[in-house]
């Protein structure tokens, strides 16, 4: 369970967001939504551990992440803005190198994985010379990879064609089914009536 208790961000002396809780359980997902500079991508950061709050605190687990470390990072897969993607590395080479920070999933063979995502056939070029949204397939890939029970995503159909957005779905369908939780942004609503759907407007901050 990912909790967050009375959490406060300020940027440029102005308050994005102050005293707001929320907590995320097993097969659930948090929508944040809000207007452009509402903090969305701020909050995703916090949750991630990648920023400190202004005030308040996150806690996996009823323990705060600052106190749990690395510890609590092998729990957290997050795909921002950009792809996290090394352009010089391959595909393949660039699942080889998630694998080696310690979170990958036993059970996922990276070439099934890059089959998944649709990139089998370009696991060995370049990653510099893929689309966009090929990219943005090899971020899933390497979401999908992980052992990650937390997903944190900004935008994740970012690039992604409508086949890709199918792509998206079914996995985080599957991530849900199989007891992870997830928290995300995005303008596209997707179809989640089977999961719990948590959703949080920033611009009522």
């Amino acid at each position: 369970m990912l909790r967050a208790q009375s959490l406060q961000c300020v940027r440029d002396d102005r308050c994005l967001f102050s005293e707001l809780s929320f907590t995320v359980a097993a097969g659930e997902v948090a929508s944040i939504e809000g207007r452009n500079g509402s903090g969305k991508t701020s909050l995703l950061r916090i949750l991630c551990g990648i920023r400190l709050p202004d005030a308040g605190a996150v806690y996996w687990e009823n323990t705060e992440i600052g106190r749990l470390g690395p510890g609590y990072h092998v729990h957290v897969g997050y795909i921002g803005h950009a792809d996290g993607v090394k352009l010089d590395l391959t595909p393949r080479e660039n699942l080889v190198f998630a694998a080696s920070l310690g979170s990958w999933r036993e059970s996922a063979g990276i070439e099934d994985v890059l089959e998944r995502v649709g990139l089998y056939a370009l696991e060995d070029v370049p990653t510099r010379v893929l689309s966009a949204g090929q990219k943005r397939r090899l971020a899933l890939a390497r979401l999908l990879a992980t052992s990650a029970d937390l997903w944190v995503l900004d935008e994740p159909l970012s690039s992604l064609d409508r086949a890709g957005i199918a792509l998206f779905e079914t996995l985080l369908h599957e991530h849900l089914a199989h007891g992870g939780l997830a928290v995300m942004t995005t303008h596209h609503r997707l179809p989640l009536e089977d999961a719990t759907v948590r959703r949080l407007d920033l611009s009522a901050q």
